[in-house]
């Protein structure tokens, strides 16, 4: 697996939402063609020669940003607005992703959707965590848990026709930077 170095600035999120102090680093495309899919993946990599393990968000734009939290922004002793060397590459496996709260109830529920939940692959369960996060309704959030847990508990495996990098629908994108 390849490992992507680059530089970039950090940058300050315009709305950042509860837990202030997390900033964010937009990949060169080139860094994200190092990396095996689009959509959200999980990588290993250094800031400022700081280590951390983080799974990259998709820009909409076949490439990926990376959140980068309070406590590693001061370990590795910078700031918004800084130049940070930052270096990337691919974890081995993807890690199993932690579950959301209102899909875990959903499928302890129904217990044939969460047979088949547990059948599939780390990676398959990151896209239908993914297509729950990309709604921007609490409605259509609870309707898209609705139908996952019909979906798997009918042996469908793989959420379909979602498009997890976001390109096709426009439906992802870097958080806005602040002036």
């Amino acid at each position: 697996m390849a490992k992507a170095g680059f530089t970039a600035r950090l940058e300050r999120p315009a709305d950042p939402g509860p837990g202030a102090g997390w900033a964010f680093v937009v990949l060169p495309k080139e860094a994200s063609e190092t990396l095996p899919r689009r959509g959200r993946t999980t990588v290993d990599g250094t800031i400022n020669s700081v280590a951390f393990r983080e799974t990259l968000e998709p820009d909409g734009q076949l490439s990926h940003w990376l959140k980068v939290g309070p406590q590693l922004r001061e370990a590795a002793g910078v700031d918004f607005g800084d130049i940070v060397a930052v270096e990337v590459m691919p974890v081995a496996a993807e890690p199993d992703p932690k579950v959301p709260a209102d899909l875990g109830q959903a499928l302890r529920a129904s217990p044939e959707a969460r047979i088949a939940w547990d059948s599939t692959t780390a990676v398959a369960r990151l896209d239908w965590i993914h297509w729950l996060d990309s709604a921007k309704q609490a409605r259509t959030r609870d309707k898209r848990i609705a139908d996952a847990c019909d979906m798997l508990a009918s042996g469908k495996r793989r959420v379909c026709c979602f498009d997890p990098s976001g390109f096709y629908s426009k439906a992802f994108k870097p958080p806005l930077a602040a002036d």
